[in-house]
C-alpha cells in the first residue's frame, strides 16, 4: 500500500476522533494492551539478545509478544521452558 494513502487514512481516522469524541473505557483498553504487547516484544528481544549466548531463541511473533506481555517475566519464563523441554 501506498504510504501517502495510509498516512491520509490515519490523519483522516484522527480527525474523526477529534469532532465525535470517542469513549474512555475502549480507548484505555486498546492503550493497555498496545504498552503490554510493547513490552512483551521488548521482554522477548531482550531474552533473545541474552539467551543468543546460551543457544535459546523465542521466536517474536504476536502470539508469543502477548503471552510475555501480559504475564511478563513469568510468560517469557514459560516460553523458555517450552522451547528447553517440548522443543528439543
Amino acid at each position: 500500500m501506498n504510504p501517502a494513502i495510509v498516512i491520509s487514512i490515519m490523519v483522516v481516522v484522527i480527525v474523526l476522533l477529534l469532532f465525535v469524541g470517542t469513549s474512555f473505557k475502549p480507548m484505555r483498553f486498546l492503550t493497555t494492551g498496545t504498552v503490554k504487547l510493547g513490552i512483551g516484544i521488548l521482554f522477548l528481544f531482550f531474552f533473545n539478545v541474552i539467551g543468543g549466548s546460551f543457544g535459546l531463541h523465542i521466536p517474536i511473533n504476536i502470539f508469543t509478544a502477548v503471552i510475555s506481555g501480559f504475564l511478563g517475566l513469568f510468560g517469557v519464563a514459560s516460553l523458555a521452558a517450552i522451547h528447553i523441554i517440548i522443543l528439543p
